[in-house]
C-alpha cells in the first residue's frame, strides 16, 4: 500500500514537470546513500521521460548550513522549486525554515519535500510563509460521514483523537475484505478493483521482474500532493 521510493520519485519529478517545469529547480541534499538514490532516480527518469527533462541543479549541504549557502541559489524576482534531495527529516525541517527565513527577505521559493515529511507538523511560526507541498499515497480530509463516526466513536471510548493510522487500518480492512468476500479465489486480479473505495483511491499495479520477467508484488501507484502553507493542509492532488 506504501508505494516504494522509487515511485515517490517518479511521481514527484512527473508532478514538478507538470507544475513547475519553467522555474529554476535545485535539488537540496546532505550526502549519503540514500540521498544518491534519489539522485539517481530523478536522474533516470529524466533520461526515459517522453516529455521535456527537468534541469535539476543539485546542491550537497552539510547538516549545520545556513541562509548564507542557500541564497546564491535564489532570486528575489523570479519563483525557484527547492526540493530536498533528501529523506532525514531533521534536513528536511531545517531546510523549510531556513527557506521560510529568506522568504521575509523577499527571496521568492517553493519547496517540494519527501514522503516522510507526512508526520511533520508545519503549523508552527518558523514555517510561516513558505509554500510546502509533498506526496502521500494516504490523504483524507476527514470530514466525510465515516470519518466524523470514527472520531466521535474514537473519542466517546479511548477519550483522544485517532491517529492517521486508524483511518488507515479501518480503510485497508474494509476494501479488501470486500474485496476478498466477492472474489474470493480471484482476489488477485481484482487487487486494482476500484468500486471499494472509503476514504482514498489506491492504483494497484503488478511490478514485473527485469531480470525472470515475471511478477515480483503488488504496488499501490496512486499518489496525493499535499501543500501547507501558513498552517492549513490542503490536498492539491
Amino acid at each position: 500500500m506504501n508505494p516504494t521510493l522509487k515511485t515517490q520519485c517518479e511521481g514527484i519529478y512527473k508532478h514538478i514537470q507538470k507544475n513547475y517545469s519553467l522555474n529554476p529547480i535545485v535539488v537540496f541534499r546532505r550526502k549519503g546513500q540514500l540521498e544518491d538514490r534519489i539522485k539517481s532516480y530523478f536522474d533516470d527518469f529524466g533520461k526515459s521521460t517522453v516529455a521535456i527533462p527537468l534541469q535539476f541543479k543539485y546542491v550537497d549541504l552539510t547538516d549545520s548550513f545556513t541562509v548564507n549557502q542557500l541564497k546564491p541559489y535564489l532570486d528575489t524576482t523570479s519563483q525557484t522549486l527547492c526540493v530536498a534531495g533528501s529523506l532525514d527529516e531533521n534536513f528536511g525541517k531545517r531546510l523549510t525554515q531556513q527557506l521560510a527565513t529568506l522568504k521575509k527577505q523577499k527571496y521568492q521559493a517553493t519547496i517540494m519535500g519527501m514522503p516522510t515529511w507526512d508526520v511533520i507538523s508545519f503549523n508552527k511560526p518558523e514555517y510561516k510563509g513558505i509554500e510546502i507541498i509533498y506526496s502521500t499515497p494516504f490523504y483524507n480530509a476527514k470530514t466525510d460521514k465515516v470519518s466524523v463516526s470514527i472520531t466521535n466513536k474514537f473519542n466517546k471510548i479511548m477519550y483522544a483523537r485517532p491517529s492517521d493510522m486508524v483511518f488507515r487500518g479501518y480503510e485497508v480492512i474494509w476494501k479488501y475484505a470486500k474485496l476478498l468476500m466477492q472474489y474470493d479465489d480471484e482476489i488477485t486480479s481484482n487487487l486494482g478493483n476500484k468500486q471499494v473505495k472509503v476514504f482514498t483511491d489506491f492504483d494497484i499495479q503488478p511490478v514485473i521482474g527485469k531480470q525472470n520477467i515475471t511478477l515480483d508484488y503488488f504496488e499501490n501507484k496512486k499518489l496525493y500532493f499535499l501543500k501547507w502553507q501558513d498552517g492549513v493542509l490542503k490536498g492539491i492532488y
